[in-house]
This record gives structure tokens, sequence and C-alpha cells, in this order.
């Protein structure tokens, strides 16, 4: 060999394409295409950040102040959370220790892009569960678990449709698995959730020591550039995700942020509040325009995927809103050619979004 060359499965990884936030004619757009709180973030977060902190110094390598926070705010074990950057470092952790070459990693078919990564980053299969309706299914994610899978990944609420399994029905799919089979409940949106139903993950995780429940910072608490995020599950997985996460990998400034952030849970009430506010508003003028071809998949997350099946098209639709200042995400690389991931934003851009894909279909404003 002539230069390192990586392992085959590296080699068929492509790297992250980010969503674009410039029109094709360089004017800066809106951002509804990376699921960004629009109300910004917690003014006790940004006074926190505001204090400062000594540059020169480490962070606390166990976050353990903000551990002990999020245990309080939800009732948990301290000792049974791990925090990293951002969810997305945990989540590698839990399939690292887990699976290799000839283990598979089972998701549904329109799940959070990473997933797919996670399993090639060390050399596993991805296993790709038909949905139902977009929507993970439990009897077609149970039916894709074979002798060789170690790891079931399933994001509550789903990206990038939005749709939510109830608690009842995550039951269901832990029981069907088998022990030695990881369940990972990824609730990045749990948020957005009703509160009735944002526990029940938790207590499924403190009763089985194949469950493991993943939140961040970057979505109701928004604070995405500080990169925090945390996981719960039982002694033996944390014991697990702890021997392979980074050392350190917490920064101070994102321990602060989230530590002052969950001391403002009003934000976070008024971010859901919002959210549910808008996306019934955006929701309701999508299904006006079902006769168009136009619809919209049922969302418990801070967005909505719009599915374009009529004359105007999903690549149509994505260049009117970017000249209307408005990025969104497109998802053929997903398998969705024909949709589009809508962030819910301000109250301004759900009117500028719906006027826009009225005036595309020569409706009256």
């Amino acid at each position: 060999m002539s230069r390192p060359e990586p392992k085959p499965w590296i080699a068929e990884i492509h790297a992250y394409v980010p969503g674009k936030s410039k029109s094709a004619s360089g004017k800066p757009l809106v951002k509804l295409s990376a699921n960004e709180n629009p109300l910004g973030s917690s003014p006790a977060a940004l006074a926190a950040l505001a204090e400062g902190h000594v540059a020169a110094d480490y962070p606390d390598p166990d976050a353990r102040a903000l551990r002990e926070a999020i245990a309080q705010v939800h009732g948990l074990d301290p000792a049974l959370i791990v925090c990293g950057t951002g969810s997305g470092e945990l989540l590698h952790c839990a399939v690292q220790a887990l699976c290799g070459p000839g283990d598979e990693v089972v998701m549904s078919r329109y799940s959070f892009s990473l997933y797919p990564l996670l399993a090639q980053k060390v050399g596993a299969t991805p296993v790709f569960a038909e949905p139902e309706g977009h929507g993970a299914s439990v009897d077609n994610l149970l039916a894709a678990v074979t002798p060789a899978t170690r790891v079931v990944l399933l994001d509550n609420p789903n990206n990038p449709v939005g749709t939510f399994l109830p608690p009842a029905e995550v039951a269901r799919l832990h029981a069907g698995l088998p022990a030695d089979v990881l369940l990972v409940v990824d609730e990045a949106y749990g948020e957005y959730v009703d509160p009735a139903f944002q526990t029940q993950a938790f207590a499924l995780a403190a009763a089985h020591e194949n469950v493991l429940v993943s939140r961040t910072f970057s979505k109701a608490y928004g604070l995405a550039s500080e990169r925090v995020g945390w996981v719960t599950g039982s002694a033996h997985l944390i014991d697990l995700v702890n021997r392979l996460r980074g050392a350190f990998n917490v920064s101070v400034s994102g321990q602060k942020a989230a530590l002052a952030a969950l001391s403002d849970q009003t934000f976070v009430a008024a971010s859901r509040e919002h959210n549910a506010r808008e996306r019934a508003r955006l929701a309701e003028a999508i299904a006006m325009l079902g006769n168009h071809g136009i619809s919209a998949s049922p969302s418990e997350a801070n967005f909505l995927l719009v599915h374009f099946d009529g004359a105007v098209t999903a690549s149509r639709a994505l260049e009117a809103l970017a000249e209307a200042g408005y990025a969104v995400r497109h998802l053929p690389s997903q398998g969705l050619p024909n949709s589009l991931r809508i962030t819910i934003g301000t109250t301004a851009a759900t009117s500028d979004v719906i006027a826009t894909l009225r005036q595309l279909c020569g409706e009256a404003a």
C-alpha cells in the first residue's frame, strides 16, 4: 500500500451533508431545516454562558453537577446517567460496545440519518424494518430481528417523520426482544411530547438491563451549539458507555448552560406550547391543500414531514421556500424524494411557509 487505507466498512460511509443555509443566489436563509428551537435559549442558560469561565481549565470529566440536576428533574439516579457531546456520542458508544462485523443493528426505514452510520462505523450491518405510514411499526421491527441482531434503535418521536409510538407500544417492542438485544429509545424530541408520556421510557430502562434512553439539550432546551446530551439505563449499560465516551467530553460552557437550562422549565414548557400551536396551524393549512396532492405525516416533534404527490413537487416547493427566505430539508438521500421536513419556526415563519405553499398551489392568500 502507498498510503493508509481504511477498513472496508469505513470506506462505504458517506460524510454527513448539512442542509443548505443559503439560496442559489447566495442569500442567507432562515433555517427551518435543522429542527432548532425558534424561541432560542433559556435566559437562564444565556446568563450562565455570559458569566464566562477559565478557558485553560478542564471541565468536570463526570459532569457531576449536571447529572445530579438531570436526576432531580426526572426522578432518576445520577449514578445511572452519562453525559456526552450531544446524544450522538453516547448512541455511538452503545452500538460500539455491543456490535462489530457480522452483527446487525435494526431500525425503522425512515429513522434518524445517524443510525445507519452508527452500525457502519463498527462494521455492523444496518437492517431497515419497513414502516407503517412512514412511522415505525413494532411488528415489523420485531420481524426484522435475527440471531445476529445486537441493537434496536428507536427514535421516539421519530426523525424525520415525527410520528410517536405510545408507551404501551414501546413496552410491546421491548417485550418481544431477546434479553441480550439492546433497545435504545432515542428521545431527542421527548420534551415536545405531552408530559403525561415523558417518563415511561425511563421506567422501562430502570426495570430492565437491556434498555437505554437518550435525551439531548439541542432541541426544546435550545442549546444545539453547546452539544450536550445524556443517557440513562442499567448500571451494566452505563458502565459500558462510560468506558467508551470521550474524557472531558462535555465542555465547561456546555455543562454550565445545560445546568442553568434545567432550572428554567418554564422556558421548556413555553417551547412545547409554541411548538404545538404552530405545528397544528401548519398541519391544518397543509390539510387544506390535500386536493393538490400535499399532505403531512402526524407529528409529535418540532417539525412536519410534508409530502408532495401532485403537480407541485418537493423540489419546486424547496425552491419556492428558498425564494421566500427559508431553508427546509429535502430528503432524497433517506428515500423520501417527494417529501420536505419543515421545522416549526416562529409565528411569522409559519405564516410565510403557509402563504408560499398556498401560492404554489394557486390558492388565494
